[in-house]
Order: structure tokens, then sequence, then C-alpha cells
């Protein structure tokens, strides 16, 4: 019997066991570890997994894949604490929203016996926490893959998995995928931050609030994700997201010139731009 053990029982791990259940994988025990007990109880408890084991050395134990679905900065500890106990072969991948770093902690840390392939599933929901699971969270979601120097068997594997979700597999270079990611993923996430810091700031924003309809609530849901996470989707991808923060805030001072102006040519212009 196969042996997968995912690492952090929140709403990605927990939606990919789901998934997996679902997928009927086959003759496959599912184990959970979070470093929050309530968590991997709670997703026993959802049928997603068939054990929890709370010593995360014992829970990568004979696995034969690892998944890693935590906030991108505890990865680095955790390639740390589980490198030690991992088998010959053992298939390691993750689901963190930056790559580079990733793939170098897994270069440094990782023994050569073990075979990491960095993934990334571009798909969630602004609900945190296992109870926010579901199995088809992944249906028709790309799902990046940076294959590093794992074996093309044990890129296959991962493929496999990745399929048995629901998602597409889409391979993609870690620098492509940083570059990428920022402009489309995390820019929308520091913007919809930015819109509800400078609006909740005002003194009239419990009246302000209550004219917040569907498009006050679109833009602002993003804001509403994991702190944790957020912020270390930012410090991973620092200098990428930087520059696309550069070049929004240029936008903006052009469209506030404009607003200053009653410039109305300019405003027509900027909108039938992004159009």
């Amino acid at each position: 019997m196969a042996k997968i053990t995912i690492l952090g029982m929140g709403l990605i791990g927990t939606s990919i066991a789901l998934a997996l259940r679902r997928g009927k994988m086959g003759d496959v025990r599912l184990v959970g570890h979070d470093k929050e007990p309530t968590a991997s109880a709670t997703a026993a408890k959802r049928g997603a997994i068939d054990t929890v084991e709370y010593n995360i050395g014992k829970a990568v134990e004979g696995a034969d894949m690892v998944i890693v679905a935590t906030p991108v900065k505890a990865i680095k500890e955790i390639l740390e604490q589980i490198a030690p106990q991992l088998a010959d072969d053992c298939i390691v991948t993750d689901t963190g929203s930056t790559k580079q770093q990733v793939l170098k902690w897994a270069a440094d840390i990782l023994p050569r016996r073990v075979h990491f392939v960095g993934g990334h599933p571009m798909a969630g929901k602004e609900q945190s926490g296992p109870e926010a699971a579901g199995a088809t969270l992944f249906d028709n979601a790309i799902w990046c893959i940076i294959p590093g120097r794992a074996a093309p068997w044990a890129v296959q594997a991962v493929v496999t998995m990745i399929e048995q979700t629901g998602a597409k597999p889409f391979f993609i270079d870690a620098g492509e995928h940083d570059s990428f990611v920022a402009a489309v993923s995390h820019l929308p996430l520091t913007l919809s931050s930015v819109l509800v810091s400078a609006t909740t700031k005002s003194p009239a924003w419990h009246e302000m609030a209550r004219l917040a309809a569907g498009g006050y609530r679109d833009v602002s849901r993003l804001a509403s994700g994991d702190p944790e996470m957020n912020r270390d989707i930012l410090l991973t991808n620092a200098s990428e997201i930087a520059g696309w923060v550069d070049r929004a805030i240029a936008d903006l001072v052009q469209l506030r010139g404009y607003l200053r102006e009653g410039n109305e040519e300019g405003i027509a212009r900027f909108f039938a731009h992004v159009y």
C-alpha cells in the first residue's frame, strides 16, 4: 500500500486529500500532519485522511510521497525537519505560491536520494482551514509544475497525483512562474488589501460600509485571506511584486493627474485602454 503524507491540513492540504479520495487513486493510505492538532483532527473527521500523525518525523517515515501544503516561509523549516526521515526515492512536492526560493531550499536541504518537484495549484478561496476545504477545489484549475532535479518517473508520479485532484498540470520555469503570478495573482492580492486599508481608515467607514455592494465585495475579497500566507507570498517574491506595484502606482498617479485637471479625454482614454 502506497503512503502519501500531507503536511499542512488547512484549506489546500485538506482539499487535496478530499480530491484524492474522490479520484480513487487506488491502494493508498493518506496520512495528515499539522502543527495545529485540531486541524488534522478536523480533516480526519471529514474523512479526508486515514491517519493523523502528530509527530512530523513519524508522519513522513516510509512515505512514498510527501506533499507540503503550508505557507511558503514554513516550507524551509519543514524540509529541514523531515530530510533525515525521508525514505530513498521519496517524492516531495509543495503547493507554495512562489517557486524560486522553495526550489533553492529543496536543493540545499534535501538529500540527493529524494526527488523534489515544485508545485503550485492556481486555486483557492478567501476562507481558510480544513472546514473550508472541498474535493472540487482544483477541478479544471491550472497546477504549475517545476521539476527541478527530480527524476522523470518522480515528475510523472506528481502529474498523476495532480490529475487525480481534477487539476490540469502545467510545466513552467521557476523564474517565469514567479514573474507571472506576481502580476496575475500577487498584485491583485496587494491591490485588494490596499483598497480595504484605505477605505476602512475613513472616519465615515461605518456609514460608508452600508453602501458597499457587489463591486466592493468582489475587489476586496482577496484581502480576507490568510494573513500569514499573504505575508509569506510577498516576502518570497518581493522584487517581482514590487515591480508590478510600481507599474500600478504609475497608472494611479497618471489617473490622479487627469482627475485633478478635469481631463475628460485622458480619463476616457484610461478606461478605454483597460477595457
